[in-house]
């Protein structure tokens, strides 16, 4: 695909399209999925968008109250909050925001390793600690 500005819009229908099952299901995403077009082809396919409004845009916000006053949308958007920490702590300190390897191998190797170290911080900050006797 090329990086036209829709690219990943058009892969996330992509994905939806091969989504087994005919019960409906939802779908996360930041305000650049809040355009008319993704939440249309969303809704014909069944899909309920859960993506974040983006009020500020000329024209207003895609996502209506039909999504919006519903419990699970507001769910969906925290667990969208808990998703996107682990990206930026990959930005940040793993520092995937300007990779310096070429080639999906090893951009896939340096992504993989990252994830990695990630989970090992994450499990880290769930173990207990025992109390002092």
């Amino acid at each position: 695909m090329q990086a036209n500005g829709r690219a990943e819009r058009d892969a996330a229908l992509l994905m939806l399209e091969q989504v087994q099952g005919d019960g409906r299901i939802t779908v996360g995403g930041d305000k650049g999925f809040d355009t008319q077009e993704f939440v249309a082809e969303c809704r014909q396919m069944n899909v309920t968008p859960h993506v974040a409004q983006n009020t500020g845009r000329a024209g207003g916000s895609a996502i209506d109250a039909r999504t919006t006053r519903h419990a699970g949308y507001a769910a969906s958007q925290r667990k969208r909050k808990r998703i996107e920490e682990c990206f930026g702590w990959m930005k940040d300190i793993a520092l995937l925001r300007k990779l310096k390897h070429r080639g999906l191998f090893k951009a896939a190797w340096i992504f993989t390793f990252a994830a990695a170290a990630y989970n090992l911080v994450r499990m880290r900050k769930l173990i207990p600690v025992p109390a002092a006797v």
